[in-house]
């Protein structure tokens, strides 16, 4: 067993499925939040039972997040370190370096990484942790009755609705979604190369589904904001 987690701390290829493993982890949790989240095109009670479905098994939710933050840890451990030992590997820089093959999103998935880490730490400080600081509305979103419903529920639907009505909010959400997408758009298709499950011949078609996934994971979250600043969730 100890042998077996030195090799996962110790190793690059222990630390290239660390990061994939935890990536996998947090793409199912982004597709998983999307679900929840698009409930709001349903109407307050859909939206507002899920969210009381939450708040109310805390003995579940509390350990799911700390987990998630533990895995992100883990997932930002794992790639500085691996970072580091390439950067290591190669002292000095191509005298004229000409990435064919990388794309940007590759070359910048560290830089990406980082600022969509700083993004996930505000968006809990805004929905989650409610920090009254943090949602430009003056309001605080755990007041009663303001933000409770008629069966004593968090007002899930109002509290999303009041937050990205603040247009420096939501185009703080849609810029870090966006980089979300960008890091997904080639981190999803390297996870299944860093576990050894990309082969040649249908490597294109997980890049290209990797953009597409990625594609359609921003156009769910986006549609939320963007339904809410036209008016069309009020």
């Amino acid at each position: 067993m100890m042998s077996l987690f030195r090799n996962l701390f110790c190793s690059s290829l222990g630390k290239k499925y660390l990061m994939a493993g935890s990536g996998a982890v947090m793409f199912l949790f982004v597709i998983g939040h999307l679900a929840g989240n698009l409930q709001i095109f349903l109407g307050p009670e859909a939206i507002n039972r899920y969210g009381h479905f939450l708040q109310a098994n805390v003995e579940l939710l509390w350990p799911v997040r700390i987990v998630l933050l533990a895995i992100i840890a883990l997932h930002i451990w794992a790639a500085a370190k691996l970072t580091l030992e390439n950067r290591a590997a190669r002292p000095q820089a191509y005298a004229q370096w000409q990435p064919t093959a990388a794309t940007y999103a590759s070359r910048t998935m560290m830089m990406s990484g980082i600022i969509v880490a700083v993004f996930i730490v505000y968006h809990l400080l805004h929905y989650t942790v409610m920090v009254k600081a943090v949602n430009l509305t003056g309001k605080d979103f755990d007041a009663r009755p303001e933000f409770f419903d008629a069966q004593g529920r968090h007002d899930i639907y109002k509290m999303m609705v009041t937050g990205f009505q603040q247009w420096p909010v939501s185009i703080f959400y849609l810029v870090g979604v966006g980089l979300l997408c960008f890091h997904l758009s080639h981190g999803i298709s390297a996870m299944f190369q860093s576990l050894g499950w990309k082969k040649r011949a249908y490597g294109e078609c997980l890049d290209c589904g990797a953009k597409w996934a990625a594609a359609l994971i921003f156009l769910g979250y986006s549609s939320i904001p963007v339904a809410i600043l036209s008016r069309w969730i009020q």
